[in-house]
């Protein structure tokens, strides 16, 4: 067996591949895993706790009871394309058509995965900012590209538009662009964004946007690259339902791109999923016609548990990097005397009952040193469970 069979690649992508051939769990699975075993509260992995509008989730009940359960049509069912269609133009002023322009599919991660494996062949190069959602590295060494990255350092994880220049070139086929960014809660400015679209330009490439937590800012204005001149054309825009309606079960996801990305995509995703879904779809929809006060109380809801974990870490001895955006917050442990975030977020359960998960889970190996102090924990959780967390970080500043 050699190193080069796709499921070898997918995983040395994803930071698996053991230098015996064997694939190590992911740090996710391990820390969840400890949560259940000691009884320590789980702030590693991002889903929230909680149900979300109640209208999203009667739409759901509804369609199941009347029949929506039989394969809905390959490019998603109207109702959600249409009101995808709507979101864009309501929030951002773009116009998409919804028969030709709007692909529904299972999450945004099966978005990513058949956009990459459409879009990228061998020798090509996918260019994204690190840390980076594991799936990126994974999905880029199926498609059997090659991942570069541009760092993003603590504590502002603000894009170096010269690093973000040397990186992009002639065989760039793809701009990887995750804003609002997870891990960090960075939230790209346009000035960023103006220089990922001239460099794509420049350059031939396409730009491919995961914007998961475009609602989940907090003092911040999410600005779609599509949005800004001359990206449109060029961009494949990737977002979902699960973060903003705490539905991540559900997964519902969606492309939004020009038509001749969306039949290039389709002629791959078809045979991934087929299609996903059906009573959920409409029932999303709802959730994207909601008024626009309620995706405001919805981020100041968030907003206000970001408040309440950063706090706790401050006075736990961690530097806290502030998240613009997302589910999560970046701490620095350095002055707790932690050299190595993994081992810390090891024994962290049995110091203090709480779940992290190390930052370098994010990174390649070669820059996992810079990141090697550095912890993410989620806030996207019931408020009492993080007012325990909180109490229980206060024993490591004792």
């Amino acid at each position: 067996m050699t190193r080069h069979e796709p499921w070898q690649r997918a995983a040395d992508g994803a930071g698996l591949l053991a230098p015996d051939g064997s694939v190590a769990p992911t740090i996710f699975a391990e820390m969840s895993a400890i949560a259940v075993q000691t009884g320590a509260l789980n702030l590693g992995q991002g889903f929230p706790d909680e149900d979300g509008p109640a209208e999203v989730l009667e739409a759901a009940r509804h369609a199941i009871a009347t029949g929506v359960n039989q394969y809905p049509p390959g490019l998603g069912m109207p109702v959600l394309r249409e009101a995808i269609a709507r979101h864009q133009k309501r929030f951002y002023g773009l116009t998409v058509d919804p028969a030709t322009q709007v692909l529904v599919t299972a999450g945004a991660t099966e978005a990513l995965a058949a956009t990459l494996l459409a879009l990228v062949d061998h020798g090509d190069e996918v260019v994204t900012f690190e840390p980076f959602y594991d799936a990126y590295g994974a999905l880029t060494a199926l498609a059997r590209g090659t991942l570069r990255t541009v760092p993003l350092r603590f504590p502002d994880f603000t894009p170096d538009h010269d690093a973000l220049r040397a990186a992009v070139g002639p065989r760039t086929r793809v701009i990887l662009v995750n804003t609002p960014h997870n891990p960090t809660g960075a939230v790209f400015d346009r000035e960023t964004l103006e220089l990922i679209v001239e460099l794509a330009h420049l350059h031939d490439a396409i730009i491919v946007t995961d914007e998961v937590y475009e609602h989940l800012t907090f003092g911040q204005t999410h600005i779609p690259i599509a949005s800004i001149a001359g990206g449109f054309e060029r961009t494949v825009t990737i977002s979902s339902g699960g973060k903003t309606f705490s539905t991540t079960g559900w997964k519902i996801g969606w492309i939004t791109a020009p038509a001749f990305y969306i039949t290039r995509i389709l002629a791959v995703k078809q045979y991934l999923t087929f299609v996903n879904g059906a009573p959920f779809q409409p029932a999303i929809a709802v959730g994207l016609d909601l008024p626009g006060e309620r995706f405001a109380e919805i981020s100041a809801t968030l907003e206000s548990k970001r408040d309440l974990l950063v706090a706790g870490l401050e006075s736990a001895g961690f530097a806290v990097s502030i998240p613009d955006a997302g589910y999560f917050v970046v701490a620095d442990a350095r002055e707790l005397g932690v050299t190595d975030a993994t081992d810390f977020c090891r024994e962290l359960p049995a110091r203090a009952g709480v779940v992290g998960i190390p930052l370098t889970a994010f990174v390649r190996a070669e820059a996992r040193p810079e990141y090697s102090t550095l912890v993410r924990f989620a806030f996207c959780k019931r408020r009492d469970v993080l007012d325990d967390a909180v109490t229980r970080l206060a024993k490591l500043g004792v």
